[in-house]
Protein backbone atom coordinates (compact mmCIF):
# COMPACT_ATOMS: atom_id res chain seq x y z
CA UNK A 1 0.00 0.00 0.00
CA UNK A 2 1.18 3.52 -0.84
CA UNK A 3 2.07 5.00 2.58
CA UNK A 4 3.62 8.51 2.51
CA UNK A 5 2.51 9.28 6.08
CA UNK A 6 3.27 7.80 9.53
CA UNK A 7 1.10 4.94 10.75
CA UNK A 8 -1.31 7.07 12.82
CA UNK A 9 -2.05 9.30 9.83
CA UNK A 10 -2.57 6.32 7.51
CA UNK A 11 -5.04 4.86 10.01
CA UNK A 12 -6.98 8.11 9.93
CA UNK A 13 -6.97 8.05 6.12
CA UNK A 14 -8.77 4.69 6.24
CA UNK A 15 -11.65 6.47 8.01
CA UNK A 16 -11.59 9.21 5.36
CA UNK A 17 -11.77 6.63 2.58
CA UNK A 18 -14.55 4.73 4.34
CA UNK A 19 -16.83 7.79 4.41
CA UNK A 20 -15.91 9.17 0.98
CA UNK A 21 -18.80 7.65 -0.98
CA UNK A 22 -21.34 8.92 1.53
CA UNK A 23 -19.74 12.37 1.63
CA UNK A 24 -19.78 12.66 -2.13
CA UNK A 25 -23.54 12.11 -2.14
CA UNK A 26 -24.20 14.89 0.36
CA UNK A 27 -22.50 17.98 1.69
CA UNK A 28 -22.65 19.73 5.05
CA UNK A 29 -25.33 22.40 5.35
CA UNK A 30 -24.42 26.07 5.38
CA UNK A 31 -24.25 27.58 8.85
CA UNK A 32 -26.77 30.14 10.02
CA UNK A 33 -25.59 33.67 10.82
CA UNK A 34 -25.85 32.98 14.56
CA UNK A 35 -23.89 29.74 14.23
CA UNK A 36 -21.15 31.54 12.30
CA UNK A 37 -20.90 34.27 14.92
CA UNK A 38 -20.67 31.73 17.74
CA UNK A 39 -17.95 29.76 15.95
CA UNK A 40 -15.92 32.90 15.22
CA UNK A 41 -16.15 34.25 18.76
CA UNK A 42 -15.01 30.99 20.30
CA UNK A 43 -12.25 29.93 17.93
CA UNK A 44 -11.09 32.70 15.57
CA UNK A 45 -7.73 34.22 16.63
CA UNK A 46 -9.07 37.78 16.22
CA UNK A 47 -11.26 37.12 19.27
CA UNK A 48 -8.35 36.13 21.53
CA UNK A 49 -8.09 39.05 24.01
CA UNK A 50 -4.60 38.05 25.14
CA UNK A 51 -3.23 38.58 21.63
CA UNK A 52 -3.90 42.33 21.50
CA UNK A 53 -2.61 45.45 23.21
CA UNK A 54 -3.90 48.98 23.51
CA UNK A 55 -2.29 51.57 21.23
CA UNK A 56 -0.87 54.27 23.49
CA UNK A 57 -0.11 57.03 20.97
CA UNK A 58 -1.13 58.42 17.60
CA UNK A 59 -4.43 58.74 15.73
CA UNK A 60 -5.73 55.35 16.93
CA UNK A 61 -4.81 55.86 20.57
CA UNK A 62 -7.04 53.74 22.80
CA UNK A 63 -7.80 51.15 20.13
CA UNK A 64 -6.32 47.65 20.06
CA UNK A 65 -3.75 46.09 17.75
CA UNK A 66 -1.99 42.73 17.61
CA UNK A 67 0.78 42.59 20.20
CA UNK A 68 3.44 42.39 17.52
CA UNK A 69 2.11 45.39 15.60
CA UNK A 70 1.59 47.40 18.78
CA UNK A 71 5.25 46.81 19.62
CA UNK A 72 6.25 48.33 16.28
CA UNK A 73 3.90 51.29 16.73
CA UNK A 74 5.42 51.87 20.18
CA UNK A 75 9.03 51.64 19.04
CA UNK A 76 11.60 54.27 18.11
CA UNK A 77 12.32 55.47 14.62
CA UNK A 78 15.50 54.21 13.02
CA UNK A 79 16.36 57.82 12.31
CA UNK A 80 15.90 59.19 15.82
CA UNK A 81 19.63 59.51 16.43
CA UNK A 82 20.71 59.73 12.81
CA UNK A 83 21.81 62.95 11.13
CA UNK A 84 20.24 62.99 7.69
CA UNK A 85 21.11 65.87 5.35
CA UNK A 86 17.72 66.65 3.82
CA UNK A 87 19.25 69.25 1.55
CA UNK A 88 21.14 66.53 -0.28
CA UNK A 89 18.49 65.17 -2.67
CA UNK A 90 19.47 61.83 -4.16
CA UNK A 91 16.23 61.21 -6.06
CA UNK A 92 13.78 63.88 -7.23
CA UNK A 93 10.55 62.55 -8.76
CA UNK A 94 6.90 63.38 -9.25
CA UNK A 95 5.58 60.09 -7.84
CA UNK A 96 7.43 57.86 -5.38
CA UNK A 97 6.03 54.33 -5.09
CA UNK A 98 7.12 52.44 -1.97
CA UNK A 99 6.82 48.74 -2.73
CA UNK A 100 7.39 46.67 -5.85
CA UNK A 101 4.55 44.13 -5.69
CA UNK A 102 1.32 44.01 -7.63
CA UNK A 103 -0.11 47.27 -6.26
CA UNK A 104 3.14 49.22 -6.57
CA UNK A 105 3.88 47.97 -10.08
CA UNK A 106 0.34 48.65 -11.32
CA UNK A 107 0.55 52.10 -9.78
CA UNK A 108 3.87 52.88 -11.43
CA UNK A 109 2.66 51.76 -14.85
CA UNK A 110 -0.40 54.01 -14.76
CA UNK A 111 1.52 56.98 -13.32
CA UNK A 112 4.15 56.61 -16.04
CA UNK A 113 1.54 56.32 -18.77
CA UNK A 114 -0.06 59.52 -17.46
CA UNK A 115 3.21 61.38 -17.97
CA UNK A 116 4.60 61.42 -14.43
CA UNK A 117 8.25 60.95 -13.52
CA UNK A 118 7.82 57.90 -11.29
CA UNK A 119 10.20 55.70 -9.31
CA UNK A 120 9.69 52.44 -7.41
CA UNK A 121 11.70 51.71 -4.29
CA UNK A 122 11.49 48.18 -2.87
CA UNK A 123 13.39 46.46 -0.10
CA UNK A 124 13.78 43.19 -1.97
CA UNK A 125 13.48 42.77 -5.74
CA UNK A 126 10.59 43.96 -7.86
CA UNK A 127 8.00 41.21 -7.73
CA UNK A 128 9.12 39.83 -4.34
CA UNK A 129 5.71 40.32 -2.81
CA UNK A 130 2.55 38.61 -1.62
CA UNK A 131 1.13 39.05 -5.12
CA UNK A 132 3.62 36.47 -6.32
CA UNK A 133 2.40 34.06 -3.63
CA UNK A 134 -1.30 34.22 -4.58
CA UNK A 135 -2.61 31.06 -6.21
CA UNK A 136 -6.38 30.84 -6.54
CA UNK A 137 -7.36 33.64 -8.90
CA UNK A 138 -8.90 37.08 -9.28
CA UNK A 139 -12.59 37.91 -9.07
CA UNK A 140 -14.59 39.95 -11.58
CA UNK A 141 -18.28 39.94 -12.46
CA UNK A 142 -17.96 39.83 -16.24
CA UNK A 143 -20.33 36.97 -17.13
CA UNK A 144 -23.96 37.25 -18.28
CA UNK A 145 -25.34 35.60 -15.13
CA UNK A 146 -23.43 37.97 -12.85
CA UNK A 147 -23.14 41.67 -12.11
CA UNK A 148 -20.98 44.08 -10.09
CA UNK A 149 -24.01 44.54 -7.82
CA UNK A 150 -24.01 40.84 -6.95
CA UNK A 151 -20.24 40.97 -6.46
CA UNK A 152 -20.73 43.97 -4.16
CA UNK A 153 -23.26 42.10 -2.02
CA UNK A 154 -20.91 39.10 -1.70
CA UNK A 155 -17.98 41.35 -0.73
CA UNK A 156 -19.90 43.51 1.71
CA UNK A 157 -21.53 40.58 3.44
CA UNK A 158 -18.36 38.48 3.43
CA UNK A 159 -16.54 41.37 5.15
CA UNK A 160 -19.15 41.43 7.92
CA UNK A 161 -20.64 44.68 6.55
CA UNK A 162 -17.62 46.57 7.85
CA UNK A 163 -16.00 47.70 4.57
CA UNK A 164 -16.24 51.29 3.37
CA UNK A 165 -18.99 51.24 0.72
CA UNK A 166 -17.20 53.63 -1.65
CA UNK A 167 -14.16 51.35 -1.68
CA UNK A 168 -16.17 48.18 -2.31
CA UNK A 169 -18.01 49.99 -5.11
CA UNK A 170 -14.76 50.92 -6.83
CA UNK A 171 -13.44 47.38 -6.36
CA UNK A 172 -16.37 45.65 -8.05
CA UNK A 173 -17.18 48.27 -10.68
CA UNK A 174 -13.62 48.38 -11.99
CA UNK A 175 -13.06 44.61 -11.76
CA UNK A 176 -14.05 43.73 -15.35
CA UNK A 177 -11.73 46.41 -16.75
CA UNK A 178 -8.92 45.10 -14.51
CA UNK A 179 -9.29 41.65 -16.10
CA UNK A 180 -9.27 43.19 -19.58
CA UNK A 181 -6.19 45.27 -18.73
CA UNK A 182 -4.30 42.23 -17.48
CA UNK A 183 -5.40 40.12 -20.44
CA UNK A 184 -4.27 42.82 -22.87
CA UNK A 185 -0.89 42.98 -21.12
CA UNK A 186 -0.49 39.24 -21.70
CA UNK A 187 -1.64 37.41 -18.57
CA UNK A 188 -2.33 33.82 -19.59
CA UNK A 189 -5.74 33.25 -17.99
CA UNK A 190 -7.44 29.85 -18.23
CA UNK A 191 -9.70 29.91 -21.28
CA UNK A 192 -12.09 27.55 -23.02
CA UNK A 193 -11.48 26.49 -26.63
CA UNK A 194 -13.64 29.37 -27.85
CA UNK A 195 -11.48 31.88 -25.98
CA UNK A 196 -13.90 32.69 -23.17
CA UNK A 197 -12.57 32.92 -19.63
CA UNK A 198 -12.96 29.86 -17.42
CA UNK A 199 -14.39 30.89 -14.03
CA UNK A 200 -14.98 28.98 -10.79
CA UNK A 201 -16.54 29.50 -7.36
CA UNK A 202 -14.69 30.83 -4.34
CA UNK A 203 -15.68 30.74 -0.68
CA UNK A 204 -18.44 33.21 0.13
CA UNK A 205 -19.34 33.90 -3.51
CA UNK A 206 -22.72 33.39 -5.14
CA UNK A 207 -21.42 33.18 -8.71
CA UNK A 208 -18.55 31.62 -10.59
CA UNK A 209 -16.40 34.71 -11.11
CA UNK A 210 -12.90 33.47 -10.20
CA UNK A 211 -10.50 34.00 -13.15
CA UNK A 212 -7.30 32.02 -12.81
CA UNK A 213 -4.05 30.97 -14.44
CA UNK A 214 -4.00 27.36 -13.20
CA UNK A 215 -2.97 27.68 -9.52
CA UNK A 216 -0.19 30.21 -10.11
CA UNK A 217 -2.42 33.20 -10.83
CA UNK A 218 -0.45 35.63 -8.69
CA UNK A 219 2.92 34.75 -10.13
CA UNK A 220 1.54 35.00 -13.68
CA UNK A 221 0.03 38.42 -12.98
CA UNK A 222 3.18 39.62 -11.23
CA UNK A 223 5.35 38.31 -14.08
CA UNK A 224 3.33 40.26 -16.59
CA UNK A 225 3.17 43.61 -14.80
CA UNK A 226 6.81 43.35 -13.66
CA UNK A 227 7.82 42.90 -17.29
CA UNK A 228 5.70 45.92 -18.23
CA UNK A 229 7.49 48.05 -15.61
CA UNK A 230 10.84 46.96 -17.00
CA UNK A 231 9.74 47.40 -20.62
CA UNK A 232 8.62 50.97 -19.87
CA UNK A 233 12.04 51.58 -18.26
CA UNK A 234 10.48 52.83 -15.04
CA UNK A 235 13.32 53.33 -12.50
CA UNK A 236 13.33 50.65 -9.80
CA UNK A 237 15.62 50.95 -6.77
CA UNK A 238 15.92 47.44 -5.33
CA UNK A 239 17.17 46.22 -1.95
CA UNK A 240 16.31 49.63 -0.56
CA UNK A 241 13.72 50.35 2.14
CA UNK A 242 11.79 53.47 2.94
CA UNK A 243 12.43 53.95 6.67
CA UNK A 244 10.61 57.25 7.23
CA UNK A 245 8.29 59.54 5.30
CA UNK A 246 9.29 63.16 4.79
CA UNK A 247 6.88 66.06 5.21
CA UNK A 248 7.12 69.79 4.57
CA UNK A 249 6.09 72.75 6.75
CA UNK A 250 2.58 72.61 5.23
CA UNK A 251 2.11 69.04 6.47
CA UNK A 252 2.28 67.58 2.98
CA UNK A 253 4.13 64.36 2.31
CA UNK A 254 7.33 65.29 0.55
CA UNK A 255 9.17 62.01 -0.06
CA UNK A 256 11.01 59.49 2.06
CA UNK A 257 14.34 58.63 3.65
CA UNK A 258 15.68 55.42 2.10
CA UNK A 259 18.02 52.78 3.51
CA UNK A 260 20.25 50.69 1.27
CA UNK A 261 19.79 47.18 2.71
CA UNK A 262 23.20 46.05 1.49
CA UNK A 263 25.43 49.00 2.45
CA UNK A 264 23.48 50.58 5.31
CA UNK A 265 23.67 54.00 3.65
CA UNK A 266 20.80 56.48 3.78
CA UNK A 267 19.52 58.54 0.88
CA UNK A 268 16.79 61.13 0.36
CA UNK A 269 13.99 60.89 -2.16
CA UNK A 270 11.88 64.00 -2.79
CA UNK A 271 8.45 63.48 -4.33
CA UNK A 272 5.29 65.52 -4.83
CA UNK A 273 3.10 62.48 -4.25
CA UNK A 274 3.93 59.24 -2.43
CA UNK A 275 2.18 55.88 -2.66
CA UNK A 276 2.58 53.31 0.13
CA UNK A 277 2.27 49.84 -1.40
CA UNK A 278 4.29 47.82 1.08
CA UNK A 279 1.94 44.85 1.53
CA UNK A 280 1.07 42.91 4.64
CA UNK A 281 2.25 41.72 8.02
CA UNK A 282 2.39 37.92 7.81
CA UNK A 283 6.08 37.66 8.64
CA UNK A 284 5.41 39.14 12.05
CA UNK A 285 3.80 35.77 12.88
CA UNK A 286 0.91 37.12 14.91
CA UNK A 287 0.02 34.71 17.75
CA UNK A 288 2.81 32.39 16.65
CA UNK A 289 1.02 31.28 13.49
CA UNK A 290 2.94 30.12 10.44
CA UNK A 291 2.44 32.28 7.36
CA UNK A 292 1.94 32.05 3.63
CA UNK A 293 3.52 35.50 3.17
CA UNK A 294 6.73 36.48 1.44
CA UNK A 295 9.85 37.30 3.42
CA UNK A 296 9.42 41.06 3.52
CA UNK A 297 5.84 41.23 4.82
CA UNK A 298 6.49 43.08 8.11
CA UNK A 299 3.85 45.86 8.15
CA UNK A 300 6.39 48.57 7.28
CA UNK A 301 3.89 50.80 5.50
CA UNK A 302 1.55 50.83 8.47
CA UNK A 303 4.36 52.04 10.73
CA UNK A 304 5.57 54.70 8.27
CA UNK A 305 2.12 56.11 7.66
CA UNK A 306 1.05 55.95 11.30
CA UNK A 307 4.11 57.73 12.65
CA UNK A 308 3.53 60.47 10.07
CA UNK A 309 -0.04 60.93 11.30
CA UNK A 310 -2.22 58.70 9.10
CA UNK A 311 -4.92 56.71 10.88
CA UNK A 312 -5.37 52.94 10.78
CA UNK A 313 -8.60 51.08 10.16
CA UNK A 314 -9.30 47.49 11.29
CA UNK A 315 -5.67 47.04 12.30
CA UNK A 316 -6.95 44.37 14.70
CA UNK A 317 -8.39 42.19 11.93
CA UNK A 318 -6.22 39.51 10.32
CA UNK A 319 -7.17 36.79 7.86
CA UNK A 320 -6.03 33.29 8.70
CA UNK A 321 -6.37 31.21 5.54
CA UNK A 322 -8.06 27.96 6.54
CA UNK A 323 -5.83 25.74 4.44
CA UNK A 324 -2.13 26.18 5.05
CA UNK A 325 0.23 23.23 4.79
CA UNK A 326 1.20 21.76 8.15
CA UNK A 327 2.93 18.57 6.96
CA UNK A 328 5.63 18.01 5.91
CA UNK A 329 7.30 20.56 8.18
CA UNK A 330 9.44 21.93 5.33
CA UNK A 331 6.39 23.62 3.84
CA UNK A 332 4.60 24.56 7.06
CA UNK A 333 2.48 27.64 6.42
CA UNK A 334 2.61 27.36 2.63
CA UNK A 335 -0.72 28.26 1.08
CA UNK A 336 -2.97 25.47 -0.12
CA UNK A 337 -5.13 27.47 -2.47
CA UNK A 338 -8.88 27.67 -1.96
CA UNK A 339 -9.12 26.48 -5.54
CA UNK A 340 -8.38 22.96 -4.25
CA UNK A 341 -11.80 23.07 -2.57
CA UNK A 342 -13.52 24.81 -5.46
CA UNK A 343 -12.59 21.91 -7.77
CA UNK A 344 -13.90 19.25 -5.41
CA UNK A 345 -11.79 18.58 -2.30
CA UNK A 346 -13.54 18.44 1.07
CA UNK A 347 -12.42 19.40 4.59
CA UNK A 348 -12.59 16.25 6.72
CA UNK A 349 -11.58 15.63 10.34
CA UNK A 350 -9.57 12.68 11.68
CA UNK A 351 -12.76 10.61 12.00
CA UNK A 352 -13.62 10.99 8.32
CA UNK A 353 -16.39 13.52 8.98
CA UNK A 354 -17.07 16.45 6.65
CA UNK A 355 -17.79 18.93 9.42
CA UNK A 356 -18.33 22.20 7.50
CA UNK A 357 -19.42 23.40 4.06
CA UNK A 358 -16.28 23.89 1.93
CA UNK A 359 -17.31 27.28 0.59
CA UNK A 360 -18.03 29.07 3.84
CA UNK A 361 -16.02 32.28 4.15
CA UNK A 362 -12.37 31.97 5.10
CA UNK A 363 -12.75 33.15 8.67
CA UNK A 364 -15.54 30.65 9.32
CA UNK A 365 -13.63 27.78 7.72
CA UNK A 366 -10.45 28.67 9.62
CA UNK A 367 -12.40 28.71 12.89
CA UNK A 368 -13.86 25.33 12.00
CA UNK A 369 -10.41 23.81 11.54
CA UNK A 370 -9.22 25.24 14.87
CA UNK A 371 -12.37 23.88 16.60
CA UNK A 372 -11.87 20.36 15.26
CA UNK A 373 -8.25 20.32 16.43
CA UNK A 374 -9.06 21.91 19.80
CA UNK A 375 -11.83 19.42 20.52
CA UNK A 376 -9.79 16.31 19.73
CA UNK A 377 -10.85 15.58 16.16
CA UNK A 378 -7.63 16.71 14.53
CA UNK A 379 -4.93 14.67 12.81
CA UNK A 380 -1.65 14.63 14.71
CA UNK A 381 1.47 15.11 12.56
CA UNK A 382 5.10 14.40 13.54
CA UNK A 383 6.17 17.05 16.06
CA UNK A 384 2.81 17.11 17.81
CA UNK A 385 0.92 19.75 15.82
CA UNK A 386 -2.59 18.95 14.59
CA UNK A 387 -4.55 19.65 11.45
CA UNK A 388 -7.46 18.28 9.40
CA UNK A 389 -7.59 16.49 6.08
CA UNK A 390 -8.27 18.06 2.75
CA UNK A 391 -9.66 15.12 0.79
CA UNK A 392 -7.93 15.77 -2.54
CA UNK A 393 -8.59 12.34 -4.17
CA UNK A 394 -12.21 13.52 -4.50
CA UNK A 395 -11.08 15.99 -7.16
CA UNK A 396 -10.30 13.34 -9.74
CA UNK A 397 -13.21 11.12 -8.74
CA UNK A 398 -15.50 14.06 -9.54
CA UNK A 399 -13.57 15.69 -12.37
CA UNK A 400 -11.85 12.75 -14.02
CA UNK A 401 -8.25 11.56 -14.22
CA UNK A 402 -5.78 14.35 -14.85
CA UNK A 403 -7.86 17.10 -13.25
CA UNK A 404 -5.34 17.80 -10.49
CA UNK A 405 -2.38 18.15 -12.84
CA UNK A 406 -4.46 20.33 -15.17
CA UNK A 407 -6.15 22.64 -12.62
CA UNK A 408 -3.68 22.81 -9.70
CA UNK A 409 -0.28 21.78 -11.14
CA UNK A 410 1.82 23.88 -8.75
CA UNK A 411 0.11 22.33 -5.73
CA UNK A 412 0.58 18.86 -7.18
CA UNK A 413 4.30 19.44 -7.72
CA UNK A 414 4.82 20.93 -4.25
CA UNK A 415 3.51 17.81 -2.55
CA UNK A 416 5.13 15.36 -4.96
CA UNK A 417 8.48 16.90 -4.00
CA UNK A 418 7.92 15.19 -0.63
CA UNK A 419 6.55 11.93 -2.00
CA UNK A 420 2.90 12.81 -1.32
CA UNK A 421 0.62 12.11 -4.28
CA UNK A 422 -2.51 14.17 -3.59
CA UNK A 423 -4.36 12.19 -6.25
CA UNK A 424 -4.12 9.11 -4.03
CA UNK A 425 -4.09 10.44 -0.46
CA UNK A 426 -5.50 13.54 1.25
CA UNK A 427 -3.24 16.32 2.52
CA UNK A 428 -3.28 17.71 6.06
CA UNK A 429 -3.80 21.44 6.67
CA UNK A 430 -4.12 24.09 9.40
CA UNK A 431 -4.85 27.84 9.20
CA UNK A 432 -1.94 30.03 8.12
CA UNK A 433 -1.49 33.76 8.65
CA UNK A 434 -2.47 35.10 5.26
CA UNK A 435 -3.83 38.61 4.88
CA UNK A 436 -3.83 41.94 6.69
CA UNK A 437 -7.51 42.91 6.52
CA UNK A 438 -6.84 46.30 8.07
CA UNK A 439 -4.32 48.99 7.25
CA UNK A 440 -4.00 52.72 6.66
CA UNK A 441 -7.44 54.21 6.12
CA UNK A 442 -8.03 55.64 2.65
CA UNK A 443 -10.72 57.66 0.91
CA UNK A 444 -12.56 56.48 -2.18
CA UNK A 445 -9.76 57.89 -4.35
CA UNK A 446 -7.01 56.13 -2.36
CA UNK A 447 -5.64 59.12 -0.40
CA UNK A 448 -5.08 59.07 3.35
CA UNK A 449 -7.45 61.32 5.25
CA UNK A 450 -4.83 63.21 7.25
CA UNK A 451 -1.73 63.67 5.08
CA UNK A 452 -2.02 65.59 1.80
CA UNK A 453 -0.71 63.80 -1.30
CA UNK A 454 -0.12 60.47 0.45
CA UNK A 455 -1.90 57.48 -1.11
CA UNK A 456 -2.04 53.82 -0.09
CA UNK A 457 -2.71 50.82 -2.33
CA UNK A 458 -2.91 47.06 -1.91
CA UNK A 459 -2.71 45.14 1.35
CA UNK A 460 -1.39 48.17 3.29
CA UNK A 461 -4.78 49.89 2.85
CA UNK A 462 -7.65 49.34 5.26
CA UNK A 463 -11.38 49.47 4.60
CA UNK A 464 -11.65 47.73 1.24
CA UNK A 465 -12.55 44.29 2.58
CA UNK A 466 -13.97 45.06 6.02
CA UNK A 467 -12.92 42.45 8.59
CA UNK A 468 -12.72 39.46 6.25
CA UNK A 469 -11.61 39.15 2.63
CA UNK A 470 -13.13 36.89 -0.01
CA UNK A 471 -10.88 34.71 -2.15
CA UNK A 472 -9.73 36.44 -5.32
CA UNK A 473 -10.36 39.95 -4.06
CA UNK A 474 -6.73 40.55 -3.03
CA UNK A 475 -5.37 40.22 -6.56
CA UNK A 476 -8.30 42.35 -7.67
CA UNK A 477 -7.56 44.89 -4.94
CA UNK A 478 -3.89 45.35 -5.93
CA UNK A 479 -4.80 45.89 -9.58
CA UNK A 480 -7.84 48.16 -9.11
CA UNK A 481 -6.41 50.32 -6.33
CA UNK A 482 -2.85 50.14 -7.62
CA UNK A 483 -3.96 51.47 -11.02
CA UNK A 484 -6.18 54.05 -9.36
CA UNK A 485 -3.34 55.28 -7.12
CA UNK A 486 -1.10 55.72 -10.15
CA UNK A 487 -3.70 57.76 -12.03
CA UNK A 488 -4.58 59.92 -9.00
CA UNK A 489 -0.96 60.49 -8.02
CA UNK A 490 -0.07 61.52 -11.57
CA UNK A 491 -2.95 63.97 -11.69
CA UNK A 492 -2.24 65.38 -8.22
CA UNK A 493 1.48 66.09 -8.49
CA UNK A 494 0.88 68.80 -11.10
CA UNK A 495 -0.74 71.05 -8.52
CA UNK A 496 1.70 70.35 -5.66
CA UNK A 497 4.28 72.88 -4.51
CA UNK A 498 6.63 71.46 -1.91
CA UNK A 499 8.17 73.45 0.90
CA UNK A 500 11.28 72.60 2.89
CA UNK A 501 11.42 68.94 3.89
CA UNK A 502 11.64 67.89 7.52
CA UNK A 503 11.41 64.98 9.95
CA UNK A 504 9.64 66.93 12.70
CA UNK A 505 6.93 64.29 13.02
CA UNK A 506 9.55 61.72 14.05
CA UNK A 507 10.65 63.84 17.02
CA UNK A 508 7.04 64.65 17.91
CA UNK A 509 6.10 60.97 17.89
CA UNK A 510 9.01 60.13 20.16
CA UNK A 511 7.91 62.81 22.60
CA UNK A 512 4.40 61.37 22.57
CA UNK A 513 5.81 57.92 23.39
CA UNK A 514 7.72 59.37 26.35
CA UNK A 515 4.67 61.25 27.60
CA UNK A 516 2.64 58.02 27.43
CA UNK A 517 5.29 56.26 29.53
CA UNK A 518 6.17 53.84 26.75
CA UNK A 519 9.61 52.30 27.12
CA UNK A 520 11.05 50.31 24.26
CA UNK A 521 14.26 48.78 22.99
CA UNK A 522 12.79 48.18 19.54
CA UNK A 523 13.18 50.23 16.38
CA UNK A 524 10.81 50.33 13.46
CA UNK A 525 9.94 49.65 10.73
CA UNK A 526 11.05 46.05 11.19
CA UNK A 527 12.12 45.67 7.51
CA UNK A 528 12.99 41.97 7.76
CA UNK A 529 11.71 39.29 10.17
CA UNK A 530 13.74 38.20 13.16
CA UNK A 531 14.64 34.64 12.24
CA UNK A 532 17.31 32.54 13.87
CA UNK A 533 18.04 28.86 14.30
CA UNK A 534 16.16 28.33 17.53
CA UNK A 535 12.88 26.90 18.67
CA UNK A 536 9.76 29.00 18.41
CA UNK A 537 6.16 28.39 19.29
CA UNK A 538 3.71 27.64 16.49
CA UNK A 539 -0.01 27.23 17.13
CA UNK A 540 0.51 25.84 20.57
CA UNK A 541 3.34 23.49 19.63
CA UNK A 542 7.10 24.00 19.69
CA UNK A 543 8.82 23.49 16.36
CA UNK A 544 12.29 24.22 15.06
CA UNK A 545 12.59 27.49 13.17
Amino acid sequence: MYAPYPENMMESIKKVEATRAQRMATEPRRLSADEKDALLKKFHPDYNPDAFAEIKVGPNKGQKAPLELAEMLHSESRLLNEKIDLNKIDYDVDVLVIGGGGAGSSCAIEAHNAGANVMIVTKLRIGDANTMMAEGGIQAADKENDSPVQHYLDCFGGGHFAAKPELVKRLVMEAPDAIKWLNDLGVEFDKAEDGTMVTTHGGGTSRKRMHAAKDYSGSEIMRTIRDEVLNLKIPVVEFTSAVELLKDEKGQVAGAVLLNMETGDYSVARAKTVVIATGGAGRMHYQGFPTSNHYGATADGLVLGYRAGASLLYQDSIQYHPTGAIYPSQIMGALVTEKVRSVGAQLVNANGEAYIHPLETRDVNASGVIRECSEGRGVEVPGGAKGVWLDTPMIEILGGEGTIEKRIPAMFRMYMNYGIDMRKVPIVIYPTLHYQNGGLEITGDGFTKEIPNLLVAGEAAGGIHGTNRLMGNSLLDVIVFGRNAGKKAAAKYKEVELGEMNLDHVKAYDEELKEAGVETNEVSPMLLPHYARHERKITGEVVSA
